[in-house]
This record gives structure tokens, sequence and C-alpha cells, in this order.
């Protein structure tokens, strides 16, 4: 194309070149009209005529070679900008087209493409910026086209669905193979609206899914999209709160069966006086375990609120230990147990909230006195360990099942019957976790490769 143009330059400039040999023959006609011989006259006209060319020639050659240089140049600059749009580099040149035909069209398609440059990074922001987003949600997005193919699949549905990147572009009946999932994609699909299910995946089944399809309006393209939310917490926090709403009842319903029946008998037929004062023991005893369990649910409910507030001071661990196993020492020695005490020098000392740090050291004492058999050997022990301070309680007990490792800590959580709460509320443990955290630390649970259970409190290594 660009030698084309060159050549017509070229051609141009030739006929430039015949014109001034025509008119230098003109001028030696006239001069032939004057009287001389035709030889001499013949001779005359060639030579004027070589002469002509001779001149013209190289001028019309070198100025079509350099006009044609000068738009050969214009083009190749323009070619270049185009060269460099089609590498995405988008950056208008710095000079100028002209002010011809050729600069005219030059600067309608630089214009053009400015404008599909400006669409174009409009477009990828908003890529960008729906990736990010999707990326980012918790919830699994699965986009199919009209056709039944997966368009997209964020990383959320990967993992709820365990299906990879490579899944794009395929039909989504080959990589989802879950009926209630297909039949909802097809519903969107055929336009029709599609109810939310509730499901759970073949390859999880301990979690629970709510799917919700739709159709993509067809000025999009046609399609479906599907969201998947995990409501596997919701469906847990539900049924603790249940259980929980349970247990309370059934803890305060048979104290309460338990007064309001031996108040009846007394009302209905004074016994004599020992029997008397046994029915009013066994009251005094059903109203105190009531009011103990009100108390440990109000004081839960203060530490759901985060109303309890840390009294930092310096802590004997030692002697928190004493002054525990003191208090226990009537349930102790009725079982005729021993309690070990080890406190290495380290550890000895430490800031925390004595009032709070003791709550915690008792419930989970009290808690091995009653699940250790008789004459079992209760140990209680305080180490630093990388920087953190460890207070382990370890009881002879039966031990608790693996899989309610994790549960031992939640209210009103029974591992077995066999292990069932003698005397307690049930609310300890979960008292021991939130007093915990409450100090910035962790309580964990574990079996103990001899037999029995092993309750650690780790807080952070502050010394006194």
């Amino acid at each position: 194309m660009i030698l084309g143009f060159r050549t017509k330059l070229f051609i141009a400039s030739l006929a430039v070149a015949a014109a001034a040999l025509m008119i230098a023959t003109v001028i030696i006609a006239s001069e032939l009209r004057r009287e001389a011989p035709v030889a001499e006259q013949l001779q005359r006209v060639g030579v004027a005529a070589l002469a002509a060319f001779a001149l013209a020639a190289p001028i019309a050659a070198g100025l079509a070679w350099f006009l044609s240089a000068l738009a050969n140049r214009r083009v190749q600059r323009i070619a270049a900008v185009a060269r460099r749009y089609a590498e995405g580099d988008l950056t208008r040149p710095a000079y100028d087209y002209g002010s011809d035909e050729l600069g005219a069209v030059a600067r309608v398609l630089d214009s053009s493409v400015q404008e599909l440059g400006r669409r174009i990074e409009e477009l990828s922001r908003d890529r960008a910026r729906m990736e990010a987003i999707l990326s980012g949600m918790v919830e699994g997005v699965l986009v199919v086209d009209r056709q039944g193919r997966l368009q997209l699949v964020n990383q959320a549905a990967q993992e709820m669905l365990h299906v990879d990147a490579s899944a794009a572009g395929r039909p989504y009946l080959e990589v989802i193979r879950h009926p209630d999932i297909a039949s909802q994609l097809a519903t969107a699909l055929r336009g029709q609206s599609a109810d939310s299910r509730e499901l759970a995946l073949v390859r999880d089944p301990a979690r629970t899914f709510v799917a919700r399809a739709a159709a993509v309006a067809s000025g999009g393209g046609g399609g479906a999209v599907l969201v998947l939310h995990d409501i596997t917490d919701l469906r847990r926090a539900d049924q603790i709160r249940r259980d929980f709403v349970a247990n309370v009842s059934h803890e305060l319903r048979t104290p309460l069966t338990a007064i309001r029946g031996y108040v009846e008998a007394l009302l209905d037929e004074p016994p004599d006086e020992g029997t008397t004062r046994q029915f009013l023991e066994i009251i005094a005893r059903h109203s105190t375990r009531m009011e103990r369990l009100v108390k440990d649910l109000l004081r839960l409910a203060r530490l759901d609120a985060r109303q309890e507030v840390l009294e930092m001071a310096p802590c004997d661990a030692q002697q928190i230990f004493g002054a525990i196993v003191a208090d226990l020492a009537p349930a102790i020695e009725a079982k005729r147990q021993r309690v070990s005490i080890h406190v290495e020098p380290d550890a000895c000392m430490l800031r925390a909230d004595p009032a709070k740090l003791h709550d915690v050291v008792r419930n989970l004492v009290e808690n091995a006195v009653n699940y250790s058999p008789d004459e079992a050997e209760i140990r209680l022990a305080a180490s630093r360990r990388d920087g953190s301070l460890l207070i382990t309680v370890a009881d002879s007990g039966p031990g608790i099942p693996p899989e309610d490792l994790t549960r031992v800590f939640e209210r009103f959580y029974r591992v077995d019957k066999s292990r069932s709460r003698p005397g307690g509320t049930g609310l300890g443990l979960a008292i021991v976790k939130h007093l915990v955290e409450l100090h910035g630390g962790k309580a964990t649970a574990e079996n103990r490769p001899s037999g029995g259970a092993v309750f650690t409190v780790t807080l952070p290594g502050r010394h006194s």
C-alpha cells in the first residue's frame, strides 16, 4: 500500500517533467520558424529536447521522491501508532497528524481507538472489582450461560462443591451432580422463578447450605446465577439454643418439682419433727441448687455481654491452688482422694484477676473431684512454655470421647450418661472458657495416655 502511494507520486512527477519537455519543444519550434537549413533545424530540435528532458527529469524525480518520502514517513508514524495500540499502549502520540485528508483519517481512527480504550479500561476496572467482590464473598456463586455452561465459579463455590477453576466452560451437569442444584439451575435457565432450598452436599454431609437460583436478563446474555449460603453455623447455633432452653428447663424443673412435692407434703399432713427437718433440708438443698444455677446463668450472661472487667494484680499460683484445695477438702476427704500440686519457680507469680483466676481453677478442680473415682489422684500444675503460663488440672476419671473434646466447654453439654454431672449446674466449664478468654487465653481438654482427662489453661505470659 505504501509503495503504491509512492509510485503514484513518482508518476505525477514524471508528468510534470513531460509537460516541461513539451514547453521546451514549443519554444524550440518557434526558433525553427527562422530560416535555416532543415538538417540544422532538426539538430537544434533534438538537442533542445534532450537538454530539456535531461534538465526536467532529475528535478521531477527528486521532487517526487521527496514528496513520497514525506508521505511515507507520515504513514510509517501512523502505522507505528497503530502497532502500539495493538500491543495495548493507548497513550496519545506527541505529534500532529497534519491537516490533509491523511491526517483527518488518522485523527478519526485515533479518536475511535481512544474511546475504545476508555471503555475497555472501565470494563477492566469493573471486572477487577467484581472479581475482588466474588473472591471475598463467603457465599458460593456460580454463573452459567444460556447453553448451561459454567462461566464463573468463585473461590467459595469451588471449596463448597469441591471443584477447581478448570470447570469453567464445561456443562454444569458434568461438574455439579447434586439433583437439587441441577433442578434449580434448570428452572432458572427456563426463565422461571426457583424457590430457595436447604440442602446438604454429598461430599460434605455435615454442612448445611441454602441454594438460590435466578435467571439472568436477556440483555445480559441470558443464563442463570446460583448462590450457595453456608448456614451450618446458624443451624448449629440454633441447635445449641434449643438444647440450652431444654437443659435450663430441665435443670429448673427437677428442683422445683421436688420443692413443690415436699412443701405439699408438709402442708397436707405435718409430719413429726425429724421428718419435717429432713424435708426442709431437701428443700434447702434444691433451693441452693436453683440459686447456684441462676447465679451461673446470670454470670454467663454478663460474660457474653462483656460486662465483667479484669482487675489485674499479682497472683501467687501456689497460694491459689492451696486455697482451692482447702475449700474442697470435705469433698476430697469424703472420696479419700489425693491432690498433688507442682508449681515451677518461674510460674509461681503472674499477673491476672485473682478472683476470676480462682473461679477458673476451682471449677476445674471441682470437676476433677466429681468425676474421679474414690482414692484417685488429682494433679495441679503451673509452668511456663514459650512465654505463656500453663495451668493444668488432671483427673483420673473415665476420660472424654475424642469427638466430644471440643464440646465439653458448651453450656449443659453432657458427654454421656455415665459422666453426668453430680451436683453441678453444667455451666462450670462454660464459665471457665469465658473467663480464660477474658484474660486473652485459651482453655483446652484432652485425654491422658494413662487414663482420665487433663484440662489446660493457657494465659499470656505476664509476670507479676
